[in-house]
């Protein structure tokens, strides 16, 4: 699970995120031969799946561009346009490695690349053949092209969504599909519900588990559907990734690392879950390495599965098979160089972790990742970012601070491992301290100013991540397109709950527990009404009415936020426990009804919107990644 994302409506960022269209007609595999491509095409029961080949030159498709130019400069201007800068080529965290830990970074910097191109395919079936065609109109000399390019790089696709909830096309008639670039474009949640059900029907379970697992890509197999493993549908390029992990392996000063990188390695060249999940188990617990290198795999952007639970019928089938639909994971690649003195004051809360587990509401009621009664496993690095590509660097309108991971649903948590939490410490350094501060003038009593703490909002993240490890293991899979919010809430009131717990044991001093309360609250005011679609967003509305509806904070006759800080924990507690129980519960329509109850836009958090407005007009951000791009390069 990741924290909330960076999101750019606040100026806090606290200190110490094909297939072309070929009208889904088979290819008789008589008459095709096998592209040579940089992608892969997926061949199976006689049918060929083609891919984009780039390599060839092959003609794209032609794009119109759908933003103007007036609208291009202000989106790629800085006052819009947020820079992120990851470290630099002579970066002293660079320069102090041994030799053998710079050679590997340059393979796993390769290697987070090659995932770059895989991601955009999972994302969009227009995301490669857009980026060709952008790249073939600037040679044209294309100003409109070039600045389009600045805001594809920086979302990492054709389609986003900006800080103030716009969705950006960058390409007309381009639009994001509820099943992303995981199933074919022109399939409708009713066929998909349609053919599902047909193929249960005609006793056809095993082809259905395929396709409804976390880690296939879905294509048309005649009238009826196909799962296919994306390390099969990908297999060439996962091969090149495996190549350049195990080139890092031979130079890494780490024996643990090491390790890893080989079973991540394996599990990139044979489509087998439980080869990831060796490959996690070690992952998780990796704590004193000098480098770090994640695939990241979560499912927060497949909307099409979720919808699932939306038809009885469809749902009855399923459960009489033993079948969890899981959305689709999107993949990441995360390099960094681990921040031992970052790292070290991470590990406070690990001592307590257990204790807090025990303190978890109905927590008789269910299995939890950290037990009460032995050490928590639970690993957490503060790790000086080199690159972030596909899912994890994609900005859209924020980007996330840090990761929680695996997540409930991956294997490896049911062979006895483990989690990890990753910080960003670039993601999270404030940019702008004179706008940050015209920010807290804005919006934030004077009075109260001294408890607004930038760091506050990193020992917030802290307890964010690893409430994620708190709660029911199982069963929120049921809440379909809410169970996301449900758990991101879920960790924000973990978070919170716990403070007054941690600041008996020693955690936490008085002034930093009213620092963390205050501030979590006032960071609960986004800059407009998201979307359904924004799990991250959407709980933080959720909370702002929550809170305010029990006096947690209320709007001065100045139009400022001021809390009652020590209303915070009690009311935290309160909605902890709420939520709790509609994830044991797994019931859709309660899951329904509590979002829709508080996803409520008032007129006080319109009243602060309008003034974070005034002060930043930060729309999106990209990232500056000066050592990768030199890494790449050699």
């Amino acid at each position: 699970m990741r924290i909330r994302p960076l999101i750019l409506n606040n100026l806090h960022f606290a200190a110490n995120n094909n297939k072309i269209n070929f009208n889904n007609k088979n290819i008789d595999n008589s008459e095709t031969k096998r592209p040579e491509s940089s992608f892969t095409s997926y061949q199976n029961y006689g049918i060929i799946y083609p891919l984009i080949d780039l390599k060839k030159g092959e003609k794209m498709s032609n794009y119109e561009l759908n933003l103007q130019m007036e609208e291009l400069k202000k989106r790629t201007n800085s006052d819009y346009l947020v820079t992120k800068k990851f470290l630099k080529a002579d970066a002293p965290e660079y320069l102090q490695l041994e030799q053998g830990d710079k050679d590997a970074l340059k393979h796993l910097v390769k290697a987070a690349s090659i995932l770059e191109n895989i991601h955009m395919q999972i994302d969009s079936k227009h995301n490669l053949p857009f980026k060709k065609y952008l790249e073939e109109e600037i040679k044209k000399g294309n100003e409109q092209a070039r600045l389009t390019k600045i805001l594809f790089d920086a979302q990492k696709g054709v389609n986003a969504i900006d800080s103030m909830t716009t969705p950006i096309r960058l390409a007309k008639g381009v639009d994001e599909k509820l099943g992303k670039g995981v199933y074919p474009e022109d399939l409708s949640k009713e066929e998909f519900h349609s053919v599902l059900t047909r193929m249960l029907n005609d006793g056809e379970d095993e082809e259905v588990r395929k396709i409804l697992n976390q880690r296939s890509m879905v294509v048309r197999d005649g009238d009826k559907l196909k799962g296919i493993d994306y390390i099969d549908y990908f297999s060439e390029d996962f091969a090149k990734m495996a190549d350049e992990l195990e080139q890092a392996a031979k130079t890494s000063t780490n024996e643990d690392f090491n390790d890893y990188l080989l079973l991540q390695a394996q599990a990139l060249r044979k489509a087998d879950p439980m080869l990831d999940a060796y490959a996690d188990k070690k992952w998780a617990t990796l704590q004193d390495t000098p480098l770090e290198f994640t695939i990241t795999r979560e499912n927060y952007e497949d909307e099409m599965t979720g919808t699932i639970v939306e038809n009885e019928e469809l749902s009855k089938l399923l459960e009489e098979h033993n079948i969890s639909p899981i959305p689709k994971d999107f993949l990441g690649g995360r390099v960094g160089i681990v921040n031992k003195e970052g790292t070290q004051a991470l590990m406070a809360i690990k001592e307590y972790l257990p204790i807090l587990a025990q303190n978890m509401p109905f927590n008789d009621e269910y299995e939890q990742t950290i037990s009460s009664d032995e050490d928590a496993k639970q690993t957490m690095v503060d790790v000086d970012m080199v690159m972030a590509s596909g899912d994890v660097g994609a900005y859209r309108g924020g980007i996330t601070l840090a990761e929680n991971l695996p997540n409930s649903d991956k294997l490896s948590l049911t062979i006895g491992g483990g989690r990890r939490n990753v910080y960003h410490r670039q993601i999270r350094f404030v940019s702008d301290m004179k706008k940050f501060q015209q920010r807290l003038d804005a919006i934030l009593d004077k009075d109260q100013q001294k408890y607004y703490n930038n760091e506050a909002d990193h020992w917030f993240t802290i307890g964010h991540e690893n409430a994620h490890s708190l709660g029911p293991k199982e069963g929120s899979e049921k809440l379909g397109k809410y169970r996301n919010i449900i758990e991101e809430n879920k960790a924000d009131m973990g978070a919170l709950a716990f403070v007054d717990l941690l600041t008996e044991l020693g955690m936490y001093t008085k002034e930093q527990r009213d620092q963390i309360l205050l501030t979590a609250v006032v960071d609960m005011f986004p800059k407009s009404k998201p979307t359904m679609s924004q799990a991250h967003r959407v709980r933080t509305v959720m909370q702002n009415k929550y809170f305010f509806d029990r006096g947690v904070y209320e709007i001065t006759p100045e139009g400022k936020i001021h809390v009652d800080i020590d209303k915070v924990v009690p009311t935290a507690k309160e909605m902890l426990a709420e939520i709790i129980r509609i994830q044991i519960d797994g019931d859709f329509d309660k899951a329904e009804k509590y979002v829709q109850d508080n996803f409520f836009w008032s007129p006080e958090m319109e009243l602060i919107a309008e003034k974070l407005r005034e002060v930043n007009k930060t729309l999106n951000g990209t990232l500056e990644t000066e050592l990768a791009d030199k890494l790449l390069s050699e």
